[in-house]
């Protein structure tokens, strides 16, 4: 893409999941060389201090529903192209992976719009931290013949016969924006005929020194997760694979990080 020779370049990155560890090799160097860092809420801050520069300004431009203070993506948008073009190198962190539920067209097309040349680095989505850090392989020979990346929330709308797939599969389900909602879900799920008997896990923080892991079945989660106040980031998975966990549970929160515990057998 040409651009104006003064114009900046825009590195749009996944932070990973939580854990400070879990970015790529590429998105340390472009942090060690930003002149703009603009940052999610969910993304860890010391993945910023440890490789940001201490002359790199630093924007929390972070988008919560139901908070006015909050930045809108209009915003976020504009303040990625205005530094851009005052020719600087931006870096636009989001948590998880750029490609999985975020805003990240918007900002592309607004980009595009402005001939800004920009490069996209992936990075470890939820659905994938949550499920090793709860030792849930997603697609387990023998339990999962795929596995499904959904939302769900109150702005959620599926047909009839969507929830009559959902309810069908084989696939581990993973829900994001779905763990205030869980015990919703699994009644939706049960209406149309899933078993009561499935397991559902709620992930809380996965990844971090504050990850908490809560399983259930569809029936039973109804009483055990009423009104529980999962904590944000939190991530849900249906399936058999839940299963898996019980034996391969690995990572150990603690105020310390990971304790690692070895699989006999």
């Amino acid at each position: 893409m040409s651009a104006d020779s003064n114009t900046g370049k825009v590195t749009l990155a996944g932070a990973g999941p939580g854990d400070a560890e879990l970015i790529t090799v590429k998105l340390q160097k472009r942090l060690t060389g930003a002149d703009v860092i603009i940052t999610d809420r969910l993304v860890n801050p010391d993945i910023i201090s440890n490789n940001a520069s201490a002359e790199t300004i630093i924007i929390f431009a972070g988008k919560q529903g139901y908070n006015d203070k909050s930045f809108t993506q209009d915003e976020v948008t504009a303040l990625i192209i205005e530094h851009a073009q005052q020719g600087k190198n931006v870096v636009r962190l989001k948590g998880g992976d750029v490609a999985f539920f975020s805003n990240v067209l918007d900002e592309l097309e607004a980009l595009v719009k402005e001939n800004i040349p920009f490069e996209i680095i992936p990075g470890i989505t939820a659905a994938s931290g949550a499920s090793a850090y709860a030792g849930i392989p997603l697609t387990a020979r023998g339990f999962a013949q795929g596995v499904q990346f959904l939302t769900f929330n109150p702005n959620s709308h599926y047909s009839p016969d969507t929830w009559k797939h959902f309810a069908n599969s084989s696939d581990s389900l993973v829900f994001y924006m779905a763990a205030k909602n869980s015990t919703d879900l699994a009644e939706l799920l049960l209406r149309f005929s899933r078993k009561p008997l499935t397991p559902i896990a709620v992930i809380e923080q996965a990844t971090t020194p504050h990850q908490q892991i809560h399983i259930s079945t569809l029936k039973d989660c109804l009483k055990d997760f009423a009104d529980k106040p999962f904590s944000s980031p939190s991530l849900v998975i249906i399936g058999d694979v839940v299963r898996l966990n019980k034996q391969f549970e690995w990572y150990q929160a603690s105020s310390e990080g990971s304790l690692f515990r070895m699989i006999e057998g």
